[in-house]
């Protein structure tokens, strides 16, 4: 069965598959960066992070020479920071070897490279029989042959594990795997796929059975936890701006944020005027949700007038056009668009 259901993927592919700058390469590099990216990011949203990350970054040499500072400058938006700690580091590592690894375990072993990411930078960049296991291949496996087990425990990843390795075409195990990846994403998608123009629509076994919104089945659910963050924009004579960096151990580890507190309930601005004594706050933005996919984050922001003190921690003041310099979260991002109009015009009312 494995070579018509190989065979009838890879036709759907050669019409439907999508066209991306890193299919047109067999560059290990180029490869790997996309799969880093296309990790938790959509290919939409990816791509233009990837053009401009390759065309700072050309190879693994060039990305081993920059600054932390500068890689996660480059991926800011794209969010997961850790992927871009772990391309850094593994560029340093093949900097040190003076190539990049050229086996499924070489692949593995980098950081922030499990099975699915190794298996799809060989198979596609050596040509090495390797097949991929991720949320798309799940869905697409679970529903053509009908298998009950939950995708989210050891026996279950077992099950779908066998079943790629069986299905894979080792003849083009490259073109298999995007196939099959492309058909998951595009044609078999979650929900209520159209399986009536599905060319496996006929031997698929959810779609006889009337069981297609059931698969894949997953046996827990995801536990969303709710923070609640107060930032202050603070600013000293010389009109710079308090930063700090984000600690480690924690989300957006290694980028900056404006000087802040977090609670177990929303912020009370009373709750600040013993941090800033004598100085004015002035809210800029009220309870932003930003929703991670293992936190829900409601922060606000204040604007601190006429600061002269000293701030805790290791954080260092900055001049505020040097701001789009340093790398931040899409959150503080957000906040800094709303704080900027009240910025603007304080500043414009003290020169009055």
């Amino acid at each position: 069965m494995n070579r018509e259901f190989a065979a009838a993927l890879e036709e759907w592919y050669g019409v439907n598959g999508r066209d991306l700058p890193w299919r047109h390469t067999r560059n290990p590099y180029l490869i790997w960066v996309s799969e880093i990216i296309l990790q938790q990011t959509r290919v939409a949203q990816g791509m233009d992070y990837y053009e401009r990350f390759v065309e700072r970054f050309p190879d693994f040499g060039r990305l081993a020479e920059a600054s932390e500072v500068e890689v996660m400058r480059m991926w800011q938006g794209l969010g997961y920071y850790s992927r871009a700690r772990h391309l850094h580091a593994a560029a340093r590592m093949m900097a040190a070897a003076g190539c990049f690894p050229a086996d499924y375990a070489g692949v593995k072993a980098l950081p922030g490279v499990g099975e699915y990411t190794a298996a799809a930078i060989c198979s596609i960049a050596y040509g090495l029989p390797h097949a991929v296991l991720d949320g798309n291949v799940f869905r697409v496996l679970a529903r053509y042959f009908l298998i009950d087990e939950p995708i989210d425990t050891t026996r279950g990843r077992k099950v779908f594990r066998a079943m790629a390795d069986e299905m894979l075409d080792t003849a083009a195990p490259g073109r298999y795997n995007q196939a099959i990846m492309d058909f998951g994403a595009l044609q078999c998608v979650p929900g209520v796929p159209d399986c009536l123009r599905c060319p496996l629509g006929t031997t698929c076994g959810a779609f006889r059975e009337g069981r297609v919104r059931e698969l894949p089945v997953k046996e827990r659910s995801v536990h969303v936890r709710d923070r609640y963050l107060a930032y202050f924009y603070v600013c000293d004579t010389n009109g710079r701006v308090y930063l700090r960096r984000r600690p480690r151990g924690d989300i957006w580890q290694g980028l900056y944020e404006l000087y802040g507190i977090e609670g177990d309930r929303p912020f009370c601005p009373d709750e600040a005027a013993p941090m800033f004594p004598g100085c004015r706050l002035t809210s800029c933005a009220s309870r932003f949700k930003h929703q991670l996919t293992h936190q829900t984050l409601y922060a606000d922001c204040y604007m601190v007038e006429g600061f002269a003190g000293e701030l805790p921690g290791n954080g260092e003041w900055v001049a505020a056009g040097d701001l789009p310099d340093y790398p931040m979260p899409r959150l503080m991002e957000r906040l800094l668009e709303a704080v900027g109009p009240k910025i603007r015009r304080y500043f414009f009312e003290s020169l009055i």
